[in-house]
């Protein structure tokens, strides 16, 4: 079934480290017919030899953060830009407005083919880089602190010291309900994060195809 390219609605998914923004993404991706971009992915991409970001970046800092075969070796970059403030806001100045507009065009791409239910859009700093003004809604998924910490631990074998750390740069919890529309909860298993997905989706009447478990909702 093909969608009217104006009813498929871009959301932003975002919430703090430890969150499990990255579970939500799959559900929406495999399970609810979701089109799904990564911001992060994108600026890699948009990073690649020939690409927008990777000519200006060259031109600002030099050939010599790139690789012996041309491409952009991260690690130089990082070391001239770390301890910098000026050149890393150069260095963001240059990425973020073309991540911006790819995101923009991927959109604009899923709208026109008009096979997916929505398109999620996660980015780190999905809200300090104004993402909020390019998508139509903001979803928080929301995660008790000390849960976050014990995954972060467990998962990715943080300390606490670490995950504690990583959690005071970012937004707080208030912050992140501020600029959100719905916040999705996520304390619990993913058959929780499933069944409130499945109610957005019928509150919003999106069509979706479940791959995994054969279900259909109009």
């Amino acid at each position: 079934m093909k969608q009217n390219k104006k009813s498929i609605p871009a959301i932003g998914i975002t919430g703090g480290v430890g969150s499990g923004k990255s579970v939500v993404m799959d559900l929406l991706e495999k399970e609810f017919g979701a089109a799904v971009i990564l911001a992060d992915l994108v600026a890699h991409d948009l990073m690649e030899p020939g690409a927008i970001s990777y000519q200006q970046i060259v031109a600002e800092f030099g050939t010599e953060i790139l690789d012996g075969e041309g491409r952009i070796h991260r690690p130089s970059l990082s070391k001239i830009v770390f301890g910098h403030p000026e050149r890393l806001k150069r260095l963001n100045d240059i990425t973020h407005p073309n991540v911006k507009e790819e995101i923009l065009a991927r959109i604009a791409c899923f709208r026109e083919e008009g096979k997916v239910s929505m398109v999620a859009v996660e980015a780190a700093l999905l809200i300090e880089n104004g993402f909020e003004d390019i998508l139509d809604e903001l979803w928080y998924v929301y995660v008790k602190k000390e849960t976050r910490i014990q995954r972060l631990m467990k998962g990715r074998g943080y300390s606490e010291e670490k995950s504690r750390s990583i959690m005071e740069q970012q937004l707080g919890d208030e912050e992140f309900r501020s600029h959100c529309s719905r916040v999705i909860d996520n304390n619990q298993d993913v058959n929780n994060l499933r069944a409130q997905l499945t109610q957005i989706f019928t509150e919003k009447k999106l069509f979706y195809k479940n791959l995994c478990r054969k279900v259909y909702a109009e």
